[in-house]
């Protein structure tokens, strides 16, 4: 399993049509067949500030993420709303296994 985690820094009058986009889309994105889960944090001492963690079946589903309907109109609807570019780095799932997830 591949994980992805993105860092997002969002403009502050942004902050509440940030999260109901990503809302929508973390939604959406878990009944794609090779999403394992998506979680959406926001930071407790900077609310501007939100991770986004992505648990992907194999390497090529990211991929097919972006392919969707649901993504692209998300990536559409929140490109205004950064401070800055939103930073992503994939891991390699050790703990739970990978067939410990649904």
């Amino acid at each position: 399993m591949l994980v992805v985690i993105v860092n997002v820094h969002v403009r502050s009058d942004c902050i509440s049509d940030f999260i109901a986009a990503t809302k929508v889309n973390a939604e959406n994105s878990l009944k794609e067949p090779g999403i394992t889960r998506f979680d959406f944090l926001q930071e407790d001492n900077d609310p501007t500030r939100f991770v986004l963690i992505e648990g992907y079946k194999t390497s090529a589903d990211p991929a097919k993420h972006r392919e969707t309907a649901h993504y692209k109109h998300w990536k559409e609807t929140v490109a205004n709303m950064m401070m800055e570019p939103r930073s992503k780095t994939d891991y390699t799932n050790i703990y739970p296994t990978d067939a410990e997830w649904r």
